[in-house]
């Protein structure tokens, strides 16, 4: 049974919420780990311009502080997406970072983009497993000594929720390791819905959608990367995945590439279960947060850690005036809210496939700090 370690979120003078992250990560056991002299990467969001929900930089600021304390060598990192966006190659993301708050004044190491200016700077690491034989990732990533991730915990329109499993695994994966791991979802268009607006075909990275004779947005699926950006930029339901078990398969190799970014490496893992907004930080924008905001959790064990987040914000109470669309604080509790929002994804499966090859456990200890 792993520790997953949790605080909430009170305060008070001379224990704000800074302190309390930097007594969970103590209690435990980051200082288990030799940092000295070692380049360790700090894994996370820098979220998309425009949205608000991502980790604040405070917060990582705080860690890299205490990483350099212990002699490491830290740096701040993410891939490219394979989105078209504002964090699609290094300059564009690294001035992401640096506007969101991920700068030297704030947070006192490099950004570092782990794939390189054009997304293409990736090792390939073995894996062997039932959907991947080799995982792409990032090569800062891949060549780091240590792995430390820092995740906000959310809704995700595909994978159900992403915590910590979906940020090292998604987002340790260069621009072809996210090709590979969306693979199996590329969306389809419902011509009576398509209003001819060609937002799709411009924010397409791929050149894989087109208006047809008839005016319709058409995807060639040839070129077709499955990266769902048609679906996100669509504002008429015209764009839609198919959901067959893509969202399952997408889960399943996300846990093989966790595999490949944590092997051989001492790692650790930080859940902020806060602004637990219903969709990705790659959104443009966040929608109004779903449940209070709970705590932080931290743990050795990314699988456990998702798990017992998952379980808190399923026990909680909803928020009113969301897209869970409740009428008074309590209504939801204990309910599954990420499969409320999202009903054609299963993010348990993911868990229990990551379990089944060594990832981590869902058995867990809930350890109050």
């Amino acid at each position: 049974m792993s520790k997953v370690y949790f605080t909430d979120m009170r305060a008070k003078p001379g224990r704000n919420l800074l302190d309390k992250l930097e007594i969970l990560i103590k209690k435990a056991g980051i200082e288990q780990i030799g940092f000295k002299d070692q380049f360790t990467a700090v894994k996370l969001h820098f979220g998309e311009p425009g949205n608000l929900a991502y980790i604040r930089a405070n917060y990582v600021g705080r860690l890299v502080k205490y990483l350099l304390a212990k002699q490491a060598k830290p740096f701040l990192t993410d891939s490219n997406t394979l989105y078209l966006g504002q964090r699609s190659n290094a300059i564009d993301h690294i001035e992401s970072a640096f506007e969101n708050g991920f700068n030297p004044i704030a947070v006192p190491c490099p950004v570092i983009i782990a794939d390189g200016l054009k997304a293409i700077d990736y090792k390939e690491i073995p894996v062997h497993l039932k959907y991947c034989t080799t995982a792409k990732i990032g090569s800062a990533i891949a060549e780091a000594d240590i792995i430390v991730s820092m995740n906000h915990f959310k809704g995700h329109e595909q994978a159900g929720f992403g915590g910590a499993m979906k940020n090292l695994g998604m987002g340790s994966a260069s621009r072809m390791g996210k090709l590979e791991l969306h693979s199996s979802s590329q969306p389809t268009v419902d011509p009576s819905l398509c209003t001819s607006c060609g937002q799709c075909v411009k924010y397409c990275a791929s050149d894989a959608i087109h208006l047809n004779a008839d005016k319709k947005a058409a995807i060639d699926y040839r070129k077709c990367v499955g990266c769902g950006q048609c679906v996100a930029v669509c504002q008429f339901d015209a764009a839609q995945p198919v959901w067959d078990n893509s969202s399952d398969i997408m889960n399943f190799k996300i846990a093989e590439y966790v595999m490949a970014v944590l092997k051989d490496k001492p790692n650790f893992h930080i859940n902020f279960v806060m602004d637990v907004s219903p969709n990705c930080d790659c959104w443009n924008c966040n929608d109004a947060a779903i449940v209070p905001n709970l705590g932080i959790a931290a743990s050795f064990d990314p699988v456990a850690l998702d798990k017992a987040c998952a379980d808190k914000v399923t026990q909680s109470g909803a928020n009113l005036n969301t897209v869970l669309n409740v009428h008074k604080q309590g209504d939801l509790q204990d309910m599954d809210k990420f499969k409320r929002i999202h009903p054609n994804t299963d993010w348990l499966a993911g868990l229990k496939y990551a379990e089944e090859i060594g990832a981590g456990s869902l058995d867990y200890e809930l350890i109050t700090v």
